[in-house]
């Protein structure tokens, strides 16, 4: 093994992307001895953002990275969410304990941001970060990749991976522009921090109306609280960078909402992580091409609306991470070959979620509410929580090689 491993050492792998897919990726590979750079193109790590979740199999992999009590550390602790409607009354319940935690409500729940300072904080040491640049050119040879960057530098890696998220700049480089793979599924959703107005301690409500929701989750000590506003809407040509033109598109489709939305659009543009994005859909035939691969949303995501796209980052960077360890050659491959089934389950429940997240008239909110009330009941609940099971533990982890260092 100790030839394997110097093989390792000598490797050099650079991970485009410091949110959770590549910190999760840069985890694994320093541990079996690769060398390893992630180049990020904020100029620090991004606080906040959205509540992610890990469901299923990803459970497993954060226990086997060591780090399951750090993450649930981190946690919302969010035990459920009442859903209201426009005056404030109680249509339904959810609860995280409901189908064995890997329900809408998850057991594991965590702001995006915090997630990510997790994963950094156990891979800073053993891996270089690179902040506030980005990959603007790559050029396959004989002897590796050669990469470009923005800030003039240029070097060599022997693979380069793409964990850059629903809008990669690797993958555009790489296999072509972003419209030959994103597919829209008819509906945006847009998250900020928030004062705890309503006093949510572990809890969250959220409020629906026809075609569009709002919501808000109360964020571990209470004085913080999570805001949320979704929309159905055909694909909206905008600059995904425009943080202003966003906000306007959240107020254009949420005017005229009632309960705390008109509050929560006030304090919109107070909030430090706004975050604004299409529910979509990655769909390639292949991941990898040459020395160059794709990880998490680069690659497959799923959309929010399957509430997968953090599990799915997580499990990939394990199976990527092992199968570059155990062949180098065949890793991206073997990759591939491992995950696709997966991906492919989860990507059709987040299909068959977004014909449904928004209801479509009156009456179908009111349907959508005793749907809630109903999916709690046996055996109703017996035969979601068997759906959700299939899909969210629908990998057997391999085992790898042992990594080279555990400490």
């Amino acid at each position: 093994m100790r030839g394997t491993f110097q093989a390792m050492a000598d490797t050099k792998i650079l991970i485009s992307g410091a949110s959770v897919a590549g910190p999760a990726l840069a985890f694994w590979l320093t541990r079996y001895g690769f060398q390893v750079t992630v180049v990020e193109r904020a100029p620090s790590l991004r606080p906040g953002g959205q509540a992610v979740d890990l469901r299923g199999t990803a459970k497993e992999v954060a226990r086997r990275m060591g780090l399951d009590e750090r993450i649930r550390a981190a946690c919302t602790d969010t035990k459920g969410e009442t859903l209201v409607d426009r005056k404030n009354r109680t249509k339904a319940t959810i609860r995280a304990d409901d189908f064995d935690g890997d329900g809408v409500v998850a057991e594991i729940e965590i702001l995006r941001g915090d997630l990510t300072e997790v994963l950094y904080e156990a891979t800073r040491e053993r891996a270089e970060y690179v902040f506030g640049d980005r990959i603007t050119a790559l050029d396959e040879r004989a002897d590796g990749v050669g990469v470009t960057f923005a800030s003039g530098s240029r070097a060599t890696y022997d693979l380069v991976i793409g964990a850059d998220g629903l809008h990669s700049g690797v993958r555009a480089l790489a296999f072509g522009e972003e419209s030959r793979f994103v597919r829209h599924l008819g509906s945006y959703l847009a998250f900020f921090a928030v004062p705890n107005r309503l006093g949510l301690r572990n809890w969250a409500v959220g409020y629906d109306d026809v075609g569009r929701a709002a919501g808000i989750r109360g964020v571990r000590d209470g004085d913080q609280a999570m805001a949320y506003f979704g929309f159905a809407s055909p694909k909206i040509d905008y600059d995904y960078r425009d943080v202003e033109a966003q906000k306007a598109l959240v107020r254009r489709f949420a005017a005229g909402m009632e309960w705390e939305a008109p509050w929560l659009l006030d304090r919109m543009d107070e909030a430090p992580d706004f975050y604004f994005d299409s529910c979509a859909q990655v769909i390639m035939e292949s991941w990898s091409r040459g020395r160059v691969g794709l990880l998490g949303d680069a690659a497959f995501c799923p959309s929010p609306l399957s509430g997968q796209g953090t599990s799915l980052a997580f499990v990939g960077a394990y199976v990527l991470a092992g199968e570059l360890a155990a062949g180098l050659d065949t890793g991206l491959k073997r990759y591939e070959a491992v995950m696709r089934e997966f991906v492919e389950k989860t990507q059709e429940l987040g299909r068959e979620n977004a014909e449904s997240i928004f209801a479509k008239s009156r009456t179908g909110l009111r349907m959508r509410y005793l749907a809630m009330r109903v999916m709690r009941l046996k055996p109703f609940a017996a035969l979601a929580s068997r759906k959700m099971r299939d899909v969210v533990n629908g990998i057997a982890l391999p085992d790898y090689p042992a990594p080279h260092s555990e400490d």
